[in-house]
């Protein structure tokens, strides 16, 4: 386990978030951060009261600054602001790249050897905002995103086949958005390829239905936002790092000549170890696989040139 883990942002995702690192007994210390005085300090206390029922012996601090968050091996960083009514997207994004700026500074500031996940969005342009303000090598700065998305495509693969979902295996690539690439040709049920058993189809709805698999949450809550399973899929990657699993994930990162792409954060293979990413992993795309990869990569790079 790591020492100290900062989860910056007190909201549904980073609270729920630092209460799974807690529960899986990843970090010795979890801090929470937030602006909003008092709400990261009472969630946190209530969270290190639920230890002894859930059998863990983490101690959960919030505060308003990152004084205790020095030397923190980690970070995962969920703060910003939803899309208000009448906030144009550009907005949006100058916004949050803002509040991740300064996340940023401060976490240059307090530890300067820290890995950091980024969970704000629009999650690719705020990793590229996150690594300008920290300066970090991009094996310390990734983002959550296909981690997510592909759990989805999974789950309503799941309910599709009526199999388990522990016998699914996909990847989701691509930007967190309308154009993330859900890939059929490496989608398997225990080893037997998906297309053998849906038809095409089936699993065009399916596609369409994890693409926009956030917006069905938002549109059933009406205020607010999926946090359940973003932070499951946050500490997922959390894990993979303290653990050093070798873990292969699909997240955010920033690639150089990767599937062709340059100077820009986009969802791929990528081996999550105790160093954070340490590799990112080639495959052989279809053409239409590719070329659906490069198209979401420049819609990210899109919003990366607003900030």
């Amino acid at each position: 386990m790591f020492e100290k883990i900062t989860v910056v942002g007190a909201g549904n995702v980073g609270a729920t978030a630092a209460q799974r690192i807690a529960e899986k007994h990843l970090a010795r210390t979890v801090i929470m951060v937030d602006v909003a005085e008092g709400v990261p300090q009472g969630k946190a206390l209530d969270q290190w009261q639920s230890g002894p029922v859930e059998g863990f012996d983490a101690r959960v601090l919030g505060a308003n600054d990152y004084s205790l968050s020095a030397g923190s091996e980690l970070f995962v960083v969920t703060a910003g602001i939803a899309r208000k009514p009448g906030m144009s997207r550009d907005d949006l994004v100058r916004t949050n790249a803002g509040i991740v700026k300064s996340v940023g500074a401060e976490i240059k500031r307090a530890a300067p050897n820290a890995i950091v996940i980024v969970v704000s969005n629009p999650l690719d342009a705020m990793c590229y905002v996150m690594r300008e303000a920290t300066g970090f090598p991009r094996e310390r700065v990734i983002g959550m995103a296909g981690v997510l998305d592909t759990a989805r495509y999974r789950m309503f693969l799941s309910e599709a086949l009526g199999v388990s979902v522990e016998d699914i295996q996909a990847m989701v690539l691509g930007g967190h958005g309308d154009t993330m690439v859900p890939l059929i040709s490496y989608t398997t049920v225990s080893g037997i390829p998906v297309t053998q058993l849906l038809d095409q189809s089936t699993l065009a709805s399916i596609v369409t239905r994890a693409r926009n698999g956030g917006a069905e949450i938002v549109a059933h809550l009406k205020t607010g936002s999926a946090y359940y399973a973003p932070s499951a899929a946050a500490v997922q990657m959390v894990e993979a790092i303290v653990l050093d699993k070798k873990r292969i994930l699909p997240c955010s990162a920033w690639l150089q000549g990767e599937f062709d792409l340059s100077d820009v954060y986009c969802g791929v293979p990528c081996l999550l170890g105790r160093k954070g990413l340490e590799r990112i992993i080639p495959i052989t795309l279809t053409a239409e696989e590719h070329a659906a990869l490069h198209a979401s990569a420049e819609a990210v790079r899109s919003i990366q040139a607003i900030v």
